[in-house]
């Protein structure tokens, strides 16, 4: 037991509840505190003093080995699972590496909720111990570390679904943990999501996550978690889930690849245990998180590889061919979203599309064929998918604070002012919002035809990274929820400028609405230095191998890694 606090760092307080959810609160931070070995905390003075960008702070602290940095530092999930068959390094090196450092992660982000170290090293034990007497692996993902989002069940271990009251551990894997758990896959960690799951910041009854590039930033929400992990490179591969932008949010605010699969098209079951309200219009959906391209595809390919569909009939069988997926037409047709109609994106978010446009056009001239692409009247989409999420309004919500006494947050406020009526709605008014759902999209598919684009690449949010408690407008991840399109976030060489150095150019002056005015005057108040600019790209519904066999074409000009 250390003679200490396990010290996190946090930067905005969160609101006071009741002394029964304080006191049950403190339960479980006492326990995630007694999990964590005093040799790998941190100095208090970094804590009480920390750099705004704390990535390099695990390769510098000394608590990690040269192998350990190595390790964490100079992989993707495919070269470490190459490495670990061929056994340059063990199970238990990579797992031990990975465990040090997330404890690291840990309190410079507040990302995580459950750290399992002991059990991780004896799966990695077992695993090296099968590969020396068989000299086989257990399968493609043998030894290679996987963190998870809190909600997703993995036996002996908590899950929540956003508020103190549902914190339980289970007994049994969901579907994806199972898939992974054969193919070798080792967990170790459980990260933080936000109150309710449905914020685009990770703010929870456990703490606040930091964003890992400017801990005054948010991670983003609802798998922000996950994705601060992986920024500060303490994980290597990552689950999330999205029905508003809950993988791509943070994925864009942090720097990584995030991928949002179109519906049942990889397994979510148990995920929700008694399911979520909105997803009677708006379905939700999941896919990986990570560092490179191949390894988005490697996750898909292993999933989709165990037939999850016999399972789940709720699957579609569509099978995987990823990033060998030929494109379908020669040149590949690009359209490049500047705005949905509704907010101008900050200015180094259109400075990333000014790149990206350039990038095509100038790298493989010939290759690509660049457009301009309009979306169909996204803002009235947006009017509508906000009030979809909440049918029952929000009264669970209320239901599940009132348990424990739990504090609503902020952004839990800003979510629910959406729901229509503090009554459960009708059925009749459900269904009134589900064929405007598809009247609409079909509406937009016929537009999409009309502007004859293959792919999209637009924002992931209306800037980088925001500052906490402003992670208003979720218009360019939820659009394509509305939509069910599959869409991936990819890294930029872009980053955010010191503060002053770049404004809205002169033929962005006038903004477009009341929210693009706000996101304006959030713009001229923030300091968003560092902030990696990331962006989206996405297709038609189910086509999910497209979209990558795309991503694949695009990749030598856009520099992916």
């Amino acid at each position: 037991m250390s003679s200490r606090p396990l010290p996190v760092v946090q930067r905005v307080p969160l609101p006071q509840g009741t002394p029964e959810y304080e006191a049950l609160r403190q339960k479980y931070l006492s326990e995630l505190e007694a999990s964590i070995p005093d040799e790998y905390y941190l100095p208090q003075s970094l804590i009480d003093n920390p750099p705004r960008d704390v990535t390099s702070v695990p390769r510098e602290c000394g608590i990690l080995t040269a192998e350990e940095i190595d390790i964490t530092e100079n992989y993707d999930a495919t070269a470490l699972a190459a490495a670990i068959a061929s056994k340059k390094f063990s199970a238990v090196a990579v797992a031990t590496a990975f465990t040090k450092r997330a404890a690291i992660a840990h309190q410079l982000t507040g990302c995580l909720v459950e750290y399992f170290q002991g059990e991780a090293l004896e799966r990695a034990k077992a695993l090296d111990e099968h590969l020396e007497k068989t000299g086989k692996t257990v399968g493609p993902l043998h030894g290679v570390p996987i963190s998870l989002k809190e909600h997703m069940p993995i036996k002996g271990h908590y899950t929540a679904v956003g508020f103190l009251d549902t914190r339980h551990i289970d007994d049994y894997d969901c579907q994806m943990v199972a898939i992974l758990r054969a193919a070798g896959a080792v967990f170790y960690c459980k990260t933080n999501q936000p109150q309710g799951i449905m914020h685009l910041e990770t703010v929870s009854p456990l703490g606040r996550t930091l964003n890992p590039h400017n801990i005054d930033l948010s991670a983003g929400g609802s798998t922000g978690g996950e994705a601060a992990l992986l920024a500060i490179r303490g994980s290597i591969l990552g689950i999330g889930t999205d029905i508003g932008g809950s993988i791509r949010g943070p994925a864009g605010f942090c720097g990584i690849y995030g991928y949002k699969s179109t519906s049942y098209y990889l397994p979510t079951k148990d995920f929700l245990v008694g399911g979520f309200a909105a997803e009677l219009t708006v379905l939700c959906s999941t896919g990986p998180m990570g560092h490179s391209l191949r390894d988005m595809d490697l996750f898909c390919s292993v999933v989709k590889a165990s037939n999850p569909h016999i399972e789940d009939p709720a699957l579609i069988p569509i099978p995987w061919t990823g990033t060998a997926t030929a494109p379908k037409t020669t040149p590949l047709k690009v359209g490049i979203m500047w705005n949905d109609g509704a907010i101008i994106p900050q200015p180094p978010v259109k400075r990333a599309l000014a790149w990206a446009k350039e990038q095509l056009e100038t790298k493989f001239p010939g290759k690509f064929e660049v457009k301009s692409f309009v979306p169909y009247q996204a803002a009235e989409a947006m009017v509508n998918i906000r009030k979809a999420y909440w049918p029952d309004g929000g009264n669970a919500v209320r239901a599940h604070l009132a348990a424990t006494g739990e504090p609503m947050f902020h952004l839990t406020e800003w979510v629910l002012k959406d729901a229509v009526s503090e009554e459960e709605l009708p059925v009749s008014k459900v269904l009134e919002y589900r064929v405007a759902r598809d009247v609409y999209r079909q509406k937009f598919v016929a537009d999409w035809n009309a502007q004859d684009v293959d792919v999209v690449i637009s924002p992931v949010f209306v800037g980088p990274a925001c500052e906490h408690e402003t992670a208003f407008y979720w218009n360019y991840t939820a659009l394509w929820n509305y939509l069910d399109y599959p869409g991936v976030v990819f890294p930029t060489p872009i980053k955010a400028l010191k503060k002053g150095a770049e404004d809205y150019a002169p033929e962005d002056a006038t903004p477009l609405s009341e929210q693009d005015k706000h996101t304006r005057e959030l713009w001229a108040k923030g300091d968003f230095e560092n902030a990696p600019i990331n962006l989206q790209i996405t297709t038609r519904k189910y086509h999910d191998n497209e979209l990558f066999g795309a991503l694949a074409a695009l990749q030598e000009a856009l520099a992916l890694p």
